[in-house]
């Protein structure tokens, strides 16, 4: 369901596209430092279960009809900054006391795989991003439908994605390992994954979100 013609210069596209750092590379990259690989590795899947939805919003044709409504855009893209805010505010205020162990973190990885999955399927961006991306490399030589086309490139850009995220979070939480046995880094790293979900939240509100698509 893939024209091997677009094959080449859509993995080239994917890969360059991955590169590119976003919010989404921030909150894994971050996750890892603060807390360790196995919370950058639910993060990682929190960002892929959300790729996939969208994926399948994309080609049943729901994205694009939100992403041709404003008011729908819009109001998205304040229930996603209202959502980052209320998880840096949980962040800031939590003590120290908080900070978690390393070997006792299961809690904090599925809170964090479900903040990954939030907060990029209340990202205004990223919806139409799948709606303009992924309809260019839909081929009329294919007796695929364009639905079924962009339902396989959809599951090749995450699986691509989950890949890249899992050597992330390889190399930041191998990085920030001699952190997470630091006392004085504990104390503030709650107070640290706070300020990343206020910075993704102005990100997101100080963005502007076009609708229609041409």
């Amino acid at each position: 369901m893939i024209d091997l013609n677009l094959l080449p210069l859509y993995l080239t596209t994917v890969i360059a596209l991955l590169l590119i750092p976003g919010p989404d590379m921030l909150l894994i990259a971050s996750s890892s430092l603060s807390y360790g690989k196995k919370v950058g590795v639910y993060a990682s899947f929190g960002n892929a279960t959300s790729g996939l939805i969208l994926t399948l919003l994309a080609a049943m044709g729901v994205s694009a009809l939100i992403a041709v409504n404003p008011l729908a855009l819009e109001l998205l893209r304040i229930l996603g900054a209202a959502y980052l805010l209320k998880m840096g505010w949980d962040c800031i205020r939590a003590s120290a006391a908080d900070a978690p162990q390393i070997q006792q973190n299961n809690n904090l990885a599925k809170q964090l795989y479900r903040r990954a999955v939030m907060s990029n399927l209340l990202n205004p961006k990223a919806l139409i991003f799948f709606v303009l991306f992924l309809p260019q490399f839909v081929s009329t030589q294919l007796n695929a439908s364009s639905g079924e086309q962009m339902l396989v490139l959809g599951l090749l850009l995450n699986m691509m994605g989950l890949l890249f995220n899992l050597m992330l979070v390889a190399m930041v939480g191998t990085l920030g390992k001699p952190l997470l046995k630091n006392d004085k880094f504990r104390t503030y790293q709650n107070k640290f994954m706070g300020v990343i979900f206020f910075a993704l939240a102005i990100w997101l509100l100080a963005s502007q979100v076009q609708g229609g698509i041409s």
